[in-house]
């Protein structure tokens, strides 16, 4: 019964972690090509499904947008260890990846909202369009006000790394209450807003932004076993059968899709060859957002709730094993490593 509120638990958890741990200065440092990795792959991605997956699983546009955005956010294992060694840092190869599925992920969940919110019957003039950008430009907003109000009041208060999670944790439950309960046509994005709330915290307080994002990886811990055995209990195993096969060709044809996209972000770059097929093999692995938002079509009672749950699952069992194992295989032979102290 309290599954969806639990997801949402842990879609919060997610991206305040991301905030907190998101490099700005990197992607300034890496320009255009991280800017374009943080939408341009997820679209392309989406846009594949909404072709594919009428023809193949019978679904409409709207219901096609919806799996594409469930579908379209990637994890990039590894990257972190990949810095530690110093393979392709030179280039900015992990930097520019973790950047960019940072972003990506918020970029794919916002849409998700918005076609979600469609899907409800909730007015689609033109207004609604409006508000995309205008809910993403206010969230950026509200969430760097409450970020650097938060980090002076950590300045002057001295508490507890715990309860200062627990505050960041209350305000990101209280500003999704408060995007819900909106009737307005215009709206702010509680997504957009938690994750720069970790982004305003780490611009004013980079020490507590640290240290609170260490809280938030033990925090992550629970929530994932959570989210993971939530996605098993409502899974279809009969439906599985049915759409397994189709499902199977949907995601195959929007990972080449994606790739395609990844490969249009690094064009001009100066990056090899071997570099780039490397950085579309990394940005293929799915999972924890999948996870997280791939049950509720199913618990908003949407007709296509058990496509889009089973293409999740399939997309998460096929594609995680899949990138980390074609990252680990790979990196040594594609990126070129250079020493610590270089």
């Amino acid at each position: 019964g309290i599954s969806a509120e639990l997801r949402k638990i842990a879609l919060i958890i997610i991206l305040t972690r991301a905030g907190l741990g998101l490099d700005l200065s990197g992607l300034k440092k890496i320009g255009r090509p991280a800017v374009m990795m943080c939408f341009v792959p997820a679209t392309f991605e989406i846009v594949g499904i909404v072709l594919l997956a009428p023809k193949l699983m019978g679904l409409s546009i709207l219901e096609a947008a919806i799996m594409g955005a469930v579908l379209a956010a990637v994890v990039v294992p590894r990257m972190v260890k990949l810095m530690e060694e110093g393979y392709g840092v030179k280039q900015g190869i992990p930097q520019l990846i973790l950047a960019g599925a940072s972003v990506d992920d918020v970029y794919v969940i916002v849409l998700f909202s918005t076609f979600t919110g469609m899907m409800q019957g909730q007015s689609t003039s033109i207004l609604s369009f409006i508000n995309i950008p205008v809910s993403i430009f206010l969230g950026i907003g509200i969430g760097l006000l409450i970020g650097t109000c938060l980090a002076y009041f950590f300045k002057k208060v001295h508490i507890r790394d715990t309860s200062k999670v627990l505050i960041i944790l209350s305000i990101s439950l209280l500003l999704v209450v408060m995007e819900d309960s909106l009737n307005t046509a215009i709206t702010f994005s509680a997504l957009i807003a938690i994750m720069f709330i970790g982004i305003g915290l780490q611009k004013k307080r980079e020490v507590v932004a640290k240290r609170s994002s260490v809280k938030y990886g033990k925090l992550w811990v629970a929530a994932e076993v959570f989210l993971f055995v939530l996605v098993g209990a409502t899974v279809n195993i009969e439906y599985l059968g049915k759409v397994g096969l189709r499902a199977m060709i949907v995601i195959m044809g929007a990972l080449v899709f994606r790739m395609l996209g990844v490969l249009v972000c690094l064009l001009g770059t100066s990056l090899k060859r071997k570099e780039r097929i490397f950085a579309m093999m990394a940005y293929m692995p799915k999972a924890t957002v999948q996870a997280a938002i791939g049950g509720m079509p199913l618990a908003l009672g949407f007709a296509c709730g058990d496509t889009i749950l089973t293409a999740a699952v399939l997309a998460i069992v096929v594609t995680a094993p899949l990138g980390a194992f074609a990252i680990d295989l790979s990196y040594k032979k594609l990126l070129s490593k250079i020493g610590k102290t270089e």
